[in-house]
C-alpha cells in the first residue's frame, strides 16, 4: 500500500513538473495529428509535422490555441493526447524573448480569431484559418516573420493522397499561386530553436 501511494505521489510530482511552467507563453507546438488530411500534409510538405498551435498559460495552466473546426483552445494535456503516439515538439525564438507588449498583441490576435471556421482550402484570408496560418499570422501581428511563404505549386502535389484531397477541396479550380505556409516550414524557421 505504501509503495502504491509513493508511486502515485511521484507520478503527480512529475505531472506537476511537466505541466507547470515548463514552457513559455508564445511557444510553438507541433505534432502529427490523427486527422484525415494529416498524411497528405506530410507528403506535400516533406515534414513529419502536420499540425501546430501556440502555447499560452491561462490561470497558471498550459493551453494550446489552434485552428481546427472551429479555431479554439484546449488544454495542453488534451492536445498532446490527440497526436500520433502522443509525440510532440516545442519550439521558441532562439535569439530573443517575446516581450509583454508582443505577448499581449498575440493573445489579442488569437482571441479575435476564436470560433472562426477552419479553412480546408488553405486560402490566405482572415475569414477562415488553418493551423499554420494561425500561428504565422499570430507572430506577424507581433512584428515577427517566421519564414517565407510558398505557393501551393511549390509543394509536392504528386502523391495519390494529396491529389485526392486537392480534387475534393478544389475540384478543377486548383489555386496553384495561392500563398501558403505549412507546419514544417515554420518548424524549420531560422528564428526558432527546439526546446522539447
Amino acid at each position: 500500500m505504501l509503495t502504491r501511494i509513493a508511486s502515485l505521489l511521484f507520478y503527480f510530482i512529475c505531472l506537476q513538473s511537466f505541466y507547470g511552467q515548463t514552457f513559455q507563453d508564445g511557444d510553438l507546438i507541433f505534432q502529427h495529428s490523427a486527422s484525415a488530411q494529416s498524411t497528405a500534409v506530410q507528403q506535400a510538405t516533406g515534414s513529419y509535422y502536420s499540425h501546430c498551435g501556440i502555447l499560452f498559460y491561462l490561470d497558471g495552466k498550459p493551453f494550446v490555441f489552434e485552428a481546427l473546426e472551429p479555431v479554439g483552445v484546449r488544454s495542453l494535456e488534451n492536445w498532446i493526447a490527440s497526436g500520433e503516439n502522443e509525440q510532440f515538439a516545442v519550439y521558441r525564438l532562439k535569439d530573443q524573448n517575446l516581450n509583454e507588449a508582443q505577448l499581449e498583441t498575440m493573445k489579442r490576435f488569437l482571441k479575435n480569431q476564436l470560433d472562426k471556421h477552419y479553412d480546408g482550402q488553405f486560402l490566405w484570408s482572415d475569414e477562415r484559418f488553418y493551423c499554420s496560418e494561425l500561428v504565422y499570422k499570430c507572430y506577424a501581428s507581433a512584428g515577427i516573420k517566421l519564414c517565407e511563404l510558398k505557393t501551393l505549386s511549390e509543394f509536392n502535389l504528386d502523391s495519390p493522397e494529396v491529389k485526392a484531397i486537392m480534387k475534393q477541396r478544389y475540384q478543377n479550380n486548383i489555386p496553384y499561386d495561392e500563398p501558403m505556409v505549412a507546419p514544417g516550414q515554420i518548424s524549420e524557421s531560422k528564428l526558432l530553436v527546439r526546446v522539447k
